[in-house]
């Protein structure tokens, strides 16, 4: 039983520093003075097209902040499972140093 949860304890971990690169990457690629306006070109009624705002600049800075806050509270997160499995690694029954005598 104890090899399932460190199995699943350790895929999280691995989710969730995919998920913290993922967001980084996100973050360091849309930086926040080089933004723009996203205009897509919507079909209307008539059957012509007209452009619309997709993401205005404040749309898409909030989402950039979103992502940081949420990014920062799963890097909290990940940090404590990591203490928490090292903290486990160091209390495991045998895990300790072998006498020099023997």
């Amino acid at each position: 039983m104890a090899t399932a949860k460190k199995i699943y304890i350790d895929a999280e971990l691995d989710w969730a520093e995919q998920k913290l690169n993922e967001w980084r990457e996100y973050i360091d690629n849309n930086p926040i003075d080089k933004l723009k306006d996203r205009i897509e070109w919507k079909p209307t009624a008539k059957g012509g097209t007209m452009p619309m705002v997709v993401a205005s600049i404040e749309s898409q800075i909030k989402c950039i902040r979103d992502t940081m806050k949420e990014y920062l509270a799963l890097l909290e997160q990940v940090n404590k499972m990591r203490q928490a499995e090292e903290h486990k690694k160091k209390d495991v029954r045998g895990g300790g140093e072998r006498p020099s005598r023997m």
